[in-house]
């Protein structure tokens, strides 16, 4: 296996960040322990669905090589690579690169034709096929991987229950006018609610583990079968990845592609179990419910009717609306139906087990994350820092305990 030079060194810095994050996390984990099963399958799985969920975790954690379609730029060899606190499927410190121009009227565009703004960390040999920042953007963000514990309870959730949230005309007066994300889904053609991406870029999981392969890893497949590498020739490409395209084809034994075996994964990988109940943390979620967090971090909603017993009308306490919403942390990135500073209301379950917070892993704690809202989220940001130190701390116990 052909690898860059770039590629050792992303390992290396990756190597050294992971394992002083695993480092810091893992003592906080031991405290608190992610519980029995966290990265395991759903409750109620059949025995096809919980073999589907087993090959998916396999296909999650393969290594890809030149000739499985690795390249010619990209960012990680596996999903795992991104995808690994506290367990297999969930986030890590390893950032991504994305880029943007900003055009006269002062609007934002991607950096092809097709909106891209995607920047690679590194590239296959021996050939010019790294991706470089141009010299004239306007913006350069980073994005950190979203934990997928819980995404399949996600997807079942119907669009109507997430639109019937949306005010984007803030028609209630309370300065909060978040609005679904609709998006021509890639495995369907159909028009749904995004739901999936720091920008909600995705309806389904198909479609976001295949954007994520081409995207990520560089590995075309049905839905997205042309290369990605902004910036590099054609002929380059050509030369640094010589494998046929759509390079994701269904396996012999299963019938299966990698894409549907990553889907199977994240649908039916379980959410993290919640932390201790205690006075506090009781106190703090009423307090949470009182000064306005949960108008975007809605406690629960609910998936609609399904033939799987996993996903047939079950509460799913996900701590989020699934909506767009401009809260001032936006990353100036376009994409989507997102405007630049949209992002989609990030889900709160699990969040004692990550660290840093917000999108670009700006924020070293949860209290420094509420600091930095503003925009729809001001008046709650100020009712924050309003409440008492006892209270404030009842609050942050009960965050701590999600």
């Amino acid at each position: 296996m052909l690898l860059s030079r770039n590629y050792f060194l992303t390992l290396l810095v990756m190597a050294s960040f992971c394992g002083t994050a695993f480092g810091l996390r893992a003592t906080a984990v031991k405290a608190q322990g992610p519980g029995p099963g966290a990265g395991g399958a759903l409750a109620g799985l059949t025995p096809q669905e919980l073999t589907e969920f087993r090959r998916g975790r396999g296909a999650f954690l393969r290594v890809e090589r030149n000739n499985t379609g690795l390249g010619p730029a990209f960012n990680a060899a596996s999903c795992a690579a991104c995808h690994n606190v506290p367990s297999i499927g969930g986030t890590s410190p390893f950032l991504v690169v994305r880029a943007a121009y900003r055009n006269e009227d002062g609007t934002m565009r991607g950096l092809d034709a097709f909106g891209e703004t995607l920047v690679h960390l590194t590239s296959i040999p021996p050939h010019d096929c790294q991706p470089v920042i141009p010299s004239d953007v306007a913006v350069v963000a980073h994005r950190a991987s979203i934990p997928m514990f819980g995404a399949g309870l996600v997807e079942a959730i119907p669009d109507e229950v997430i639109q019937a949230l949306a005010d984007p005309n803030d028609v209630d007066g309370d300065g909060i006018s978040g609005r679904a994300s609709i998006v021509r889904d890639q495995a369907s053609g159909i028009f749904r609610v995004g739901r999936f991406g720091w920008k909600g870029q995705h309806a389904t999981l198909l479609a976001f583990g295949a954007d994520a392969f081409r995207g990520e890893m560089g590995i075309t497949n049905d839905l997205f079968p042309d290369e990605l590498a902004v910036g590099v020739p054609i002929l380059n490409r050509t030369l640094c990845d010589g494998q046929p395209d759509p390079e994701d084809t269904p396996d012999p034994a299963t019938g299966s592609r990698r894409i549907d075996d990553f889907e199977a994964f994240m649908r039916f990988l379980a959410p993290l179990p919640r932390g201790p109940l205690t006075g506090d943390v009781v106190d703090g979620e009423g307090l949470f419910r009182e000064i306005g967090c949960a108008e975007c971090h809605q406690p629960s909603l609910v998936t609609g009717p399904s033939e799987s017993a996993a996903f047939d009308r079950r509460a799913v306490p996900l701590f989020s609306d699934l909506l767009l919403h401009d809260v001032g942390t936006g990353d100036g990135i376009p994409q989507a139906a997102a405007l630049p500073n949209e992002l989609r209301t990030p889900a709160l379950w699990g969040l004692r087990f990550r660290l840093p917070l917000l999108h670009d892993g700006s924020a070293s704690t949860i209290e420094d994350a509420i600091r930095r809202h503003g925009v729809e989220a001001e008046s709650v940001r100020r009712t924050f820092e309003l409440l008492s130190v006892a209270d404030r701390a009842r609050l942050l116990a009960f965050l701590n305990s999600l």
